[in-house]
């Protein structure tokens, strides 16, 4: 398939839903940025995505990263391709103008993320892990810091990559093993193994800066003790220059079912020369920083699935003749029907459009709350990174688990063709699976949201949330036409608070209800979440019918979409409230010694 941005819905999302650039006059760095500045930039995204990354996706795919003795070599095209995205600016989006950035909103950044990452999220992966170094330096770095590698990150020249995974820890960054032993000079040598370390190396950038976690000597054990390193691939001389190679080396790239043209290294540390960013022994609280990035940017890979799914199901559907509708054919001129009048291939395609542009709708309004908290301040940065905490490992979990979904739609849709590699849905299958795996499991996210956020917050952050989703309600509640979505939502924003409060009592007895509840609670918080958005996006919908629009069958296809989700999607929440209530019995009644094969 041929990926085709979304402008249109796109826009509706930013300025009808979301009102971005009201938005941004109450962020006095962005106030500028008006409506026609972010069509400008998302058009111009969109051209180069769709006519420079989308004809590599495949051919990417096919023939990988080559590995030979610590060189990786990119696929043909990506290097030419990472030029020309440095050229054009986009690696510099969001970065401060002192160091040579635009100084954009991370809002904007998203949606031109969104474009790049459909289009190709292999190649979006080498500037997708820049952003999260450029944004670990400019928040931790010392002023030294930041003039010697932001320049050239902001730039594109160099890029970074995020050091965090050893073979023997995998999520439980407690156990790190990797060492950090004092030089004379005020550097660090750096020793240990890293793993699963994307664009760790490669052949498309002049030099590679390395975020990685390490241990001090005589440091804290456990997550208390682990300390943050800069460790370029070349050392920099104090002019800005590449000086020799440092003992930083890739021992090998992984064999991967997906995304097979980003480089996903083993990168050994030899007494690498390294240097501290942040305070000793809070490096794992600076790489939150890198990570929240790295979240949001995983919640689109969701969201790009299901677009992707959707393109393509939709397109096929369309074309493809099969049968006639069991109630008489629809197209008697033609030798059967196109398989999109048959109700079972509607509920796929209409489950991929409602997981994409409601996945759209949340990662851009979580973005806004990013804007805040980056560029914000007082009361209102403080809520928006309350509001950010709670809806980050929903938008991380439940946009690429349903994702994931939506790509195996997408395959059955074209029924045995999906499972041919020329027509890219077994690719978007292949690409999508490790989103619930990396940045934290879908497990971890469900275990963060209901542990740490909700329970650990004495449920203010989710009060925070469900007052917005009733005040939005009660906004709604005498108009007859947005009834078929109030009243689901408002008994569903109540039963949410219900399950938290029981959850929480349970948890008080035995911590392991939280365990044995996470996952279902993540699901039902992220069906829920998209209610509220395709809520909002009907009401807008129905706004702009009682116009003199010309868009008429756009809006009535946002109201039918609700309708869709709301009918056939939202009724999921009635089986993960029941398995919530079962409890942890059934997950614990078997001892260890009777799990047998």
């Amino acid at each position: 398939m041929q990926y085709k941005a979304p402008i249109r819905d796109m826009q509706f999302v930013m300025h009808e839903l979301l009102n971005f650039s009201e938005h941004y006059k109450n962020i006095p760095i962005y106030a500028e940025n008006d409506r026609d500045i972010l069509n400008n930039y998302i058009e111009a995204a969109a051209d180069f995505a769709e006519s420079e990354l989308a004809p590599l996706n495949r051919t990417g795919d096919e023939e990988g990263c080559t590995f030979d003795n610590g060189v990786v070599t990119t696929p043909a095209g990506f290097k030419e391709a990472y030029k020309q995205y440095c050229e054009l600016g986009f690696p510099s989006l969001t970065a401060d103008e002192e160091f040579g950035g635009q100084q954009l909103p991370l809002s904007l950044a998203s949606v031109v993320n969104e474009i790049m990452g459909a289009a190709n999220w292999s190649f979006s992966m080498y500037p997708g892990l820049s952003e999260g170094a450029i944004r670990t330096i400019e928040h931790h770095g010392s002023d030294e810091q930041k003039q010697k590698y932001l320049l050239k990150l902001v730039s594109g020249e160099w890029t970074g990559t995020m050091c965090l995974t050893e073979a023997h820890a995998g999520s439980d960054l407690g156990i790190t093993r990797t060492k950090a032993e004092p030089n004379d000079d005020g550097s660090y040598a750096i020793t240990g193994q890293k793993i699963f370390i994307s664009a760790g190396e490669h052949d498309m950038a002049d030099n590679i800066v390395h975020i990685v976690l390490a241990r001090l000597p005589n440091a804290p054990q456990g997550t208390k003790g682990i300390s943050l390193f800069i460790v370029p691939k070349f050392n920099v001389n104090d002019d800005g220059s590449i000086g020799e190679r440092n003992s930083v080396f890739c021992g090998s790239i992984e064999h991967k079912m997906g995304i097979k043209a980003s480089a996903t290294c083993v990168m050994n540390f030899d007494k690498a020369k390294g240097y501290l960013i942040g305070p000793e022994n809070k490096g794992l609280n600076c790489m939150f920083t890198f990570m929240n990035t790295a979240r949001i940017g995983t919640a689109i890979q969701g969201l790009t699935a299901a677009e992707l799914a959707f393109q393509g199901g939709l397109s096929y559907a369309k074309d493809r003749l099969a049968m006639r509708a069991l109630s008489g054919a629809k197209f008697p001129d033609l030798p059967a029907d196109p398989i999109i009048v048959h109700p079972a291939v509607r509920n796929m395609v209409l489950t991929c459009k409602a997981f994409a542009e409601g996945g759209r709708a949340l990662v851009y309004y979580l973005s806004q709350f990013a804007d805040v908290v980056a560029k914000g301040d007082g009361e209102a940065a403080e809520y928006a990174d309350q509001m950010l905490s709670l809806l980050t490992p929903i938008a991380k979990a439940f946009l690429t688990e349903t994702g994931y979904e939506a790509a195996n739609h997408g395959v059955q849709v074209y029924g045995g063709h999906g499972f041919i590699r020329e027509w890219g849905m077994e690719q978007n299958v292949r690409d999508t699976r490790i989103a619930c795996l990396y940045e934290g499991t879908t497990e971890i996210q469900a275990l963060d949201l209901l542990g740490r956020k909700v329970l650990g917050s004495q449920g203010k952050l989710l009060r925070n949330f469900t007052k917005v989703i009733h005040k939005f309600c009660q906004e709604h509640a005498d108009n007859d036409e947005m009834g078929q979505f109030i009243r689901p939502l408002q008994r569903l924003n109540k039963e949410w608070g219900d399950i938290t409060t029981r959850v929480g009592m349970e948890a008080m007895q035995n911590h392991d209800v939280v365990g044995g509840a996470a996952v279902d609670y993540m699901y039902y918080s992220g069906y829920v979440t998209l209610a509220y958005l395709w809520a909002r996006m009907a009401a807008v919908a129905q706004a702009a019918l009682q116009t003199d629009t010309t868009e008429r069958a756009f809006y009535q296809a946002k109201i039918k979409t609700a309708q869709f989700y709301f009918a056939k999607l939202l009724p999921r929440t009635l089986t993960y409230a029941k398995r919530i209530e079962t409890g942890l019995e059934p997950y614990m009644a078997m001892d260890v010694e009777e799990f047998q094969f």
